[in-house]
């Protein structure tokens, strides 16, 4: 049996999966640490193999296509205690056809943890029908009271680890995933890595150290940040610390990275890219900056180098995926890999090269 933090759980992406508004659940199909995920809830996908309709590979997780379906289907030893809320819309709010599946948990006795901008704890029916039936219910991306956030104090340079900051040419592009792919293969490798993680779906995932940067109080985001990074210092003396990037410099929503860069102060850059992909996503008619003029902006912002590209596959065939690389390489000069499809055995040589 998988030990994790908070029991097994079904993850609510109905009409999502599959998308970039359903990163939630992606992440949390592909790993996590909090959940051992049992089913995902998506009438699109209803019968399929969750990781075969992400990625090509069966990972033995259903899709249902509503709640009451997957608790009559799921066998006695795998009913959920939880509902995830695997939602990532632009504006992060709660479409209102989820609230009734929401509703139907609680009924059921489920616990439910949101990472959206809607905050269920301020919604009376809900909380009254988690009272009745002694549920928990979470908004991750509540903020703490101000007395429990950090200010920056500078004590980031104290840290005398390889930092690396994982950030990306636009939002949803999967920063994050690389990011967890490259720790494990650090660990894997004998060496110790830790990731710091900058969004509700990180934390969702069981990451260790953590702050929730999209919905932090300005003041306190780098000292959150730089808070978050020095206990991992602290505390486990890794090799590596990745950092998750948000967002990206340029793009018109989310300009994510800024207080990464400042706070972090990361010792070297990689940055993650989607080839195919033309526009800003969500934003129609706001053409994605070329990689060259994103690499220049961190490397001008952060002093400090990108070292190299991590791709993203959408849309691409797996014949197209290696000379993407390619062309990646012969138009920035750095090596471009694709540590989804192929693992990241080689980006680890590279950054071992630059090791404390």
């Amino acid at each position: 049996m998988k030990t994790t933090i908070d029991g097994k759980a079904l993850v609510y992406c109905d009409g999502a999966f599959n998308t970039p508004e359903g990163k939630t659940a992606h992440g949390l199909v592909r790993f996590t640490e909090r959940y051992e995920v049992v089913g995902v809830l998506d009438h699109k996908y209803a019968g399929k193999d969750a990781g075969l309709v992400l990625d090509g590979r069966k990972n033995n997780i259903q899709v249902f296509k509503d709640l009451e379906t997957a608790l009559e289907q799921l066998g006695s030893s795998d009913q959920p205690e939880s509902l995830v809320i695997g939602l990532a819309p632009d504006g992060g709010r709660l479409p209102v056809e989820a609230k009734s599946t929401i509703k139907q948990a609680l009924e059921f006795g489920m616990n439910v943890d949101s990472g959206l901008h809607d905050f269920l704890y301020r919604d009376d029916e809900l909380m009254a029908l988690a009272e009745k039936n002694n549920c928990r219910v979470r908004d991750v991306r509540r903020t703490p009271d101000r007395d429990q956030l950090h200010f920056f104090s500078g004590k980031i340079e104290e840290v005398d680890c390889l930092k690396i900051a994982l950030l990306g040419t636009d939002s949803a592009i999967g920063k994050r995933t690389t990011a967890w792919i490259l720790v494990h293969a650090f660990r894997e490798a004998g060496l110790k890595a830790e990731m710091v993680g900058t969004g509700q779906t990180a934390w969702m995932q069981g990451v260790k150290y953590s702050m929730i940067m999209d919905s932090c109080i300005n003041d306190f985001v780098s000292g959150e940040i730089e808070h978050a990074v020095h206990e991992a210092w602290k505390n486990e003396a890794p090799d590596l610390i990745v950092i998750e990037g948000q967002g990206s410099l340029m793009n018109p929503a989310y300009p994510g990275g800024f207080e990464i860069l400042a706070a972090a102060r990361p010792d070297y850059v990689i940055v993650q890219h989607a080839p195919k992909r033309y526009e800003y996503d969500g934003f129609p008619g706001y053409v994605l900056h070329p990689i060259k003029e994103q690499i220049n902006a961190i490397e001008m912002i952060s002093g400090k180098k990108v070292i190299a590209i991590t791709v993203n596959h959408e849309e691409m065939t797996k014949d197209e995926i290696l000379p993407a690389c390619e062309e990646l390489t012969k138009e920035t000069g750095l090596p471009a890999f694709d540590v989804l499809e192929y693992g990241a055995d080689e980006l680890v040589e590279l950054l071992k090269a630059h090791l404390k």
